[in-house]
């Protein structure tokens, strides 16, 4: 009922259908013209190298980049939610919904956690700018 059918190439230029049981000359003469669109074959090399150079740079596994790359993941973090808790803080300030002694306690506590975030950014070689990640079309994240 169903059997398979044997490749088939279509010309555009007329010269029909050249199928896989064709002599050794006419199947090295097809070979030569699938081969020889150079500007096609050229554009996917190039396209080759391009990701495989990419692929290179995205995966470096060595010790101390890892450790640099996951404190500026954290630090980023940590970054953002101190911002956002800094935000609440002077909205509950400004509502008058906290005393004296919770601003006061407040302040400090932004403080200190300023200055341990300095520390670790120093340890880490890192600047304030690179805790602005950038997200691409949405901007960076700080």
């Amino acid at each position: 009922m169903h059997r398979p059918v044997a490749p088939v190439q279509l010309h555009p230029s007329g010269v029909g259908a050249v199928t896989g049981r064709q002599n050794g000359t006419a199947r090295r003469d097809l070979e030569d013209r699938l081969l020889a669109g150079g500007r096609d074959l050229d554009l996917f090399g190039e396209e080759l190298d391009r990701l495989g150079s990419s692929r290179g740079r995205r995966i470096n596994a060595d010790r101390e980049s890892l450790e640099k790359g996951l404190a500026q993941l954290v630090l980023t973090l940590v970054e953002l939610i101190r911002q956002l808790m800094e935000r609440q803080a002077l909205r509950r300030i400004e509502g008058g919904s906290l005393s004296a002694d919770e601003v006061e306690r407040l302040g400090e506590t932004f403080m200190l956690l300023e200055q341990k975030m300095g520390e670790l950014r120093e340890h880490f070689e890192l600047e304030k700018e690179d805790l602005n990640i950038d997200l691409g079309p949405l901007g960076k994240l700080l």
